[in-house]
């Protein structure tokens, strides 16, 4: 018999009301990830990312669906079972500048949940304790720190205090909403290094949200990685596959945007979109929501029946397109006539 996944989402979806009417930030959605493993959840602005993690997380009730934690419902679990379960899930959050009480030091900061925890019984203990966790993100030596304001800490470090503050409660998952998307470039690598090596010394999951491929690639390595548009998964698979072979359109189209040093004599590839504007939550349309943008769009298919994520045959990953699937066949490009020729 084999053993639930630390974290499941089943069929989630998340539907919020505007006075536009119903926006489905998130739709069917359903992933899973277990301890030491990684998954990123790529994607542009607004498909869906932060809402599916802040239903992981325990911040948001999906309207559909269910979140299991080690094979238990949230909805499900007594009290003592939730907190446990919020002990071992944290979130770091994108913006170091906000996600910091700027009138607490960093030893209040990463005090706090260890003495409301009991895992710190005195000051002293909890000082201790604030220095080891310093030292984890590699902030040393701690006394240089722990008496410090936010404000007078770089971008860097301040979230590599967040990170210390998530690991305060030695959590067995951890989700990491564009944890680097705010950080300057050079010390961008170093975070990344970083969090690379406490998932791998301390055996902890990870859902690492980010729309930058270049960074799936690099932290997601020996992971999976699922592609988002319009609150849908779209593309999951290994990470490897993913990158190297994509299967959607979409996640063609998003590797193109990905910045290359030396991109060849012939440049950039041109992904081929039919348009660039993205749908609104409010208007979806109707078939495969892709299919406004999508070069491989067949009329009287794309544009009526939604596409289910399912195996791809001979890919090894999920997608969730008609052409790709093989239910319909791949549209014919058109060419150019021959010069001289009559049309």
């Amino acid at each position: 018999m084999t053993s639930a996944p630390l974290m499941n989402l089943r069929g989630v979806s998340q539907t919020f009301q505007s006075q536009r009417g119903e926006l489905p930030a998130v739709r069917d959605v359903s992933l899973s990830v277990d301890r030491g493993d990684v998954l990123c959840l790529v994607g542009e602005s607004g498909c869906g990312k932060t809402t599916t993690a802040r239903m992981a997380a325990g911040l948001a009730r999906p309207t559909a669906g269910a979140v299991e934690f080690e094979g238990t419902d949230l909805t499900a679990m007594d009290r003592e079972h939730y907190r446990a379960y919020r002990k071992a899930v944290q979130f770091i959050h994108q913006d170091p500048y906000a996600s910091l009480n700027p009138i607490r030091t960093v030893f209040a900061t990463l005090a706090a949940p260890l003495r409301r925890h009991g895992l710190a019984k005195s000051r002293k203990e909890a000082w201790e304790q604030a220095g080891e966790l310093l030292r984890q993100v590699e902030m040393s030596p701690p006394e240089n720190f722990l008496s410090k304001y936010p404000h007078q800490l770089s971008g860097g470090q301040r979230q590599r205090v967040a990170v210390a503050r998530a690991l305060a409660l030695r959590p067995r998952l951890i989700i990491a909403d564009e944890a680097t998307s705010m950080l300057d470039v050079s010390i961008r690598v170093g975070v990344l290094r970083m969090l690379t090596r406490l998932r791998e010394e301390l055996d902890v999951g990870f859902v690492f949200i980010t729309h930058d491929l270049a960074i799936a690639r690099y932290f997601g390595a020996g992971g999976r990685i699922a592609v988002m548009y319009l609150g849908r998964v779209v593309e999951y698979g290994a990470t490897s596959d993913v990158i190297d072979d994509p299967q959607h359109p979409y996640t063609k189209a998003l590797l193109t945007a990905v910045p290359e040093v030396d991109p060849g004599p012939e440049g950039r590839r041109d992904p081929g979109l039919r348009g660039v504007d993205i749908p609104s939550l409010a208007a979806l349309p109707a078939g495969c929501t892709f299919h406004p943008r999508c070069p491989l769009f067949v009329p009287g298919t794309c544009d009526t029946a939604e596409p289910q994520l399912s195996a791809a045959p001979g890919t090894g990953r999920e997608v969730a397109c008609h052409v790709v699937a093989g239910t319909v066949p791949a549209p014919v490009p058109a060419q150019a006539s021959p010069a001289g020729s009559e049309s």
